[in-house]
């Protein structure tokens, strides 16, 4: 295993986040995403980010109880999807996200968006966090006006931001005005979720090349050297082993120059704005 894994940011709390962790969006395959668990905490990973919505909590509880990990030795995300959003059902959603990855408490708690009920949910999360149920709380796609409407409250500021950020989506603005206010920025999607061409950029196979890296481990350090969280998923064990090959080089003050100009502005996920699909994916769905 890397100690170079085990290296972490600290959260204002004091609480650390690993710095590389493993995503499990669309990962719906039970065997594919155990043994992909499995290959993670055998790599060395020791953070591994889920969500009520995808579906999976279960699987990911098996694939660490299988892989033998201490639980005091992973650090642990879930997240509060828009249909379950508001004080009590925030708690209940809680408790049930607890069952299935068969633990008494979260490292890390999120609100997945900032659908209506955002402020509620928050201040059932505070509860939660002051009880001890959870050690750390934070958002998702959060924009900077979300995240002034829970600081206008007087609520408890969010710990974490975690939004789609790439090459292609540097998120500067929020970027900077996270890191004013204590927040750290985790990265969803770090690799642009494979609706783009951004691997192919001759700009970072040149990188690359300097320190025998793939363009892929060129933009995870590029957010890393930014001081973000990365969650990359994937279900395949090679490349899972080749997303945590980050910790023995270094990226220049040219080299971040150079992959700043691939910025397009280019969201190729949700928009947190979008209220349309904010109240769609706020109803509950019949069983």
């Amino acid at each position: 295993m890397s100690h170079a894994l085990n290296d972490s940011y600290e959260l204002y709390n004091g609480v650390e986040i690993p710095k590389l962790g493993l995503g499990v969006f669309l990962m719906k395959d039970e065997h594919e995403l155990i043994e992909a668990v499995k290959s993670a905490v055998e790599f060395g990973y020791r953070h591994f980010d889920t969500a009520k919505i995808y579906g999976n909590e279960t699987y990911v509880a098996r694939g660490l109880k299988e892989s033998g990990i201490p639980r005091e030795e992973i650090f642990l995300t879930s997240k509060v999807w828009n249909y379950d959003q508001g004080y009590e059902e925030t708690k209940k959603a809680f408790q049930e996200s607890l069952d299935k990855l068969e633990t008494d408490y979260l490292d890390l708690y999120l609100i997945h968006w900032p659908a209506e009920k955002f402020v509620d949910t928050w201040r059932a999360m505070v509860e939660l966090y002051e009880s001890g149920k959870v050690r750390s709380i934070g958002v998702s796609n959060f924009q900077i006006h979300h995240l002034e409407k829970l600081k206008n409250e007087g609520l408890l500021q969010p710990m974490i931001n975690q939004i789609e950020t790439h090459p292609e989506f540097p998120q500067n603005e929020l970027h900077e005005y996270m890191k004013r206010n204590g927040i750290i920025h985790e990265s969803w999607g770090p690799l642009g979720q494979g609706k783009s061409d951004l691997l192919d950029s001759p700009t970072l196979a040149k990188i690359g090349q300097k320190y025998f890296k793939t363009p892929a481990q060129v933009v995870l350090r590029w957010h890393l050297e930014r001081d973000e969280v990365i969650i990359p998923k994937s279900v395949h064990r090679n490349r899972i082993k080749e997303n945590s090959e980050l910790f023995d080089f270094k990226l220049t003050q040219e080299d971040m120059h150079e992959i700043a100009l691939l910025n397009t502005e280019t969201r190729y996920g949700g928009n947190p704005d979008d209220q349309e699909r904010l109240k769609e994916t706020s109803i509950k769905p019949l069983k």
